[in-house]
């Protein structure tokens, strides 16, 4: 039988067998997910769209877009200013991630295997506060504890015999300072998803090894990382794509100063687009964002299944 024949009486049955009580159920099915999908389109799927074709014009949102083809992506390559906020994010990135990565596995090991109890409930919960406090929120309060005169942090740092430190106002100390703020904010959720994990590791390999003699430290080695590098993999891998797109903290709390020492790639498209008014030249920023968000995942995944061969 040919495919084309095969398909339309595959078709046919189909329809045959589909009872009223079946296309009723169909017809509700997609009206129940018809919001989501138009929330979906309007806010993530179209935008990318607008984005891209922007990105070939000049456009001031004053006037009808001109198109001026590939003239956008020409210029990120001799920006300072893009140079200088990839720098930054990237380093925002080898802060953010490994830290929270490691603090929130460490965390969620000791509470499984230490405090498997209401002590380690209430311990959890109090670190995952942080993450349902919202960034402006938080990056406010942060802000009035980091300042040099007054700050909660430098109160405690002059008690201990030493001096103010204005942390948002220094070069050298901005970018970590933002740093530590998302660290603080994000262990708590990551450390939910290893807790998971743990739980799930099988009690009786940990048991027998137990009886083989293993250190706690080998049994965390050679069993427990093994079975939580997906769990690993799917973290570090929202840890990048959220620091590269780390806007509300710098915007609250520098507001990419001093100088431009905490400029990132998404705060950049924030001022082409909203202070330059050259959302042409954003969208293409946004574009290459989206790109080398991608790349990375790529290589990521590519690693991750090379190792696990």
């Amino acid at each position: 039988m040919r495919p084309e024949v095969f398909v339309m009486t595959v078709a046919g049955r189909a329809k045959r067998k589909m009872s009223p009580r079946t296309r009723k159920q169909i017809i509700y099915g997609l009206l129940y997910i018809l919001p989501s999908f138009v929330l979906m389109m309007t806010f993530n799927v179209i935008p990318i769209f607008l984005s891209l074709f922007f990105s070939f014009t000049k456009y001031n949102m004053a006037s009808a877009p001109e198109w001026i083809g590939l003239e956008n992506y020409a210029k990120l390559f001799s920006n300072r200013v893009l140079t200088e906020a990839l720098s930054n994010t990237v380093k925002y990135v080898l802060i953010t991630v490994p830290a929270q990565t490691v603090l929130a596995l460490l965390i969620a090991v000791f509470i499984a295997e230490r405090l498997n109890n209401a002590y380690g409930s209430l311990m959890r919960s109090i670190i995952f506060i942080p993450v349902i406090v919202s960034l402006i929120a938080s990056a406010t309060v942060w802000h009035i504890m980091y300042q040099p005169k007054g700050g909660l942090i430098n109160q405690f740092i002059e008690l201990l015999g030493g001096q103010a430190v204005n942390f948002l106002g220094k070069k050298d100390y901005a970018l970590p300072s933002v740093a530590a703020v998302a660290i603080w904010k994000g262990t708590g959720y990551y450390m939910v998803i290893y807790y998971a994990g743990v739980m799930n590791v099988p009690q009786e390999v940990q048991e027998a090894a137990i009886v083989d003699g293993a250190s706690p430290f080998q049994r965390f080695r050679y069993i427990t990382l093994p079975i939580l590098r997906p769990i690993t993999y799917m973290i570090v891998t929202l840890g990048i794509i959220g620091s590269f797109q780390v806007f509300d903290l710098v915007y609250k709390m520098t507001g990419g100063g001093p100088g431009r020492s905490t400029y990132t790639v998404a705060y950049v498209i924030y001022t082409f687009a909203f202070q330059d008014k050259n959302y042409g030249y954003a969208s293409a920023v946004a574009v290459c964002l989206l790109i080398v968000i991608l790349l990375i995942h790529l290589v990521q995944t590519k690693l991750f299944k090379e190792k696990d061969a």
